[in-house]
């Protein structure tokens, strides 16, 4: 479902800029769970931010931001949602990768050399661990974001043939409500004034379609698929799956831009 990481690449990226306000990014992350902390992924780290090492006690979001605002005072943040066999956006080989792909999502620094990642580790508690890019890499892949959305669009589309004849959900008549259950179930996703429409509708098209892709991965009551045709179901899911991450990377990546180029307040 939606990104705690997207949340806090458009929000930061808005702080940086001017157009927020530090309570704005605790309040918009305040669903995603009760305790947000943070630490630094190793000794050396912890020292050139000043943010707590590993074994130590934990710091808070607000002290990120303030790690943030030294090492870039106006850079904005890049989003990635990388996979085991996708992993744009990355920097290249290192802790961040490593543990962002891990977790399937972190948020990039470019100008200050940093990488965080969150992590679950308890009940309603979230931890972004902090850790070093000194080597930031290629750029990040630009895909226009009309073009995710109709690439999305259009995956939904030339799959759906697919599962249906595979079975998927045939003998699951509640999976409609399933699918509705899940969306209302999902964090509420706020977003600052001036984010654009566009973006808004296509992170929204993102967490539907997941929800559906969550439902279809789901065996019908009694047994599972045979070996072949779980296959097919994961070849025919997979190309949605990198849509789906492609248009919600291209969504925040223009919210940042648009974000970004605010003016001061």
């Amino acid at each position: 479902m939606p990104r705690a990481s997207a949340t806090f690449t458009v929000w930061a990226s808005a702080w940086l800029a001017g157009a927020a306000a530090p309570d704005d990014v605790l309040d918009a992350l305040a669903p995603w769970a009760l305790a947000h902390d943070v630490q630094a992924a190793d000794a050396e780290t912890a020292q050139a931010t000043a943010l707590p090492a590993p074994g130590s006690p934990v710091s808070s979001l607000a002290f990120l931001l303030a790690t943030l605002r030294r090492a870039s005072p106006r850079g904005p943040a890049r989003l990635v949602l990388p996979v085991p066999g996708d992993v744009r956006g990355l920097p290249g080989p290192g802790a961040f990768s490593r543990e962002a792909t891990s977790a399937g999502e972190g948020v990039l620094f470019v100008d200050a050399g940093l990488g965080v990642v969150p992590t679950s580790v308890a009940e309603n508690v979230v931890r972004w661990t902090v850790y070093p890019v000194p080597e930031i890499g290629p750029p990040a892949e630009y895909v226009a974001l009309g073009q995710a959305e109709r690439d999305l669009r259009e995956q939904v589309r030339q799959s759906a043939s697919v599962l249906t004849s595979l079975g998927v959900a045939r003998h699951r008549p509640g999976v409609r409500e399933e699918i509705a259950a899940a969306l209302r179930a999902r964090p509420e996703s706020m977003w600052p004034a001036g984010m654009p429409g566009q973006a808004l509708r296509v992170l929204q098209h993102a967490d539907e379609v997941e929800a559906i892709l969550a439902a279809a991965q789901v065996d019908e009551p009694g047994g599972a698929l045979s070996a072949s045709a779980a296959e097919a179901r994961r070849e025919a899911l997979r190309p949605i799956e990198t849509a789906v991450r492609v248009a919600r990377r291209a969504a925040v990546a223009e919210a940042v831009r648009v974000l970004a180029a605010s003016p001061l307040v």
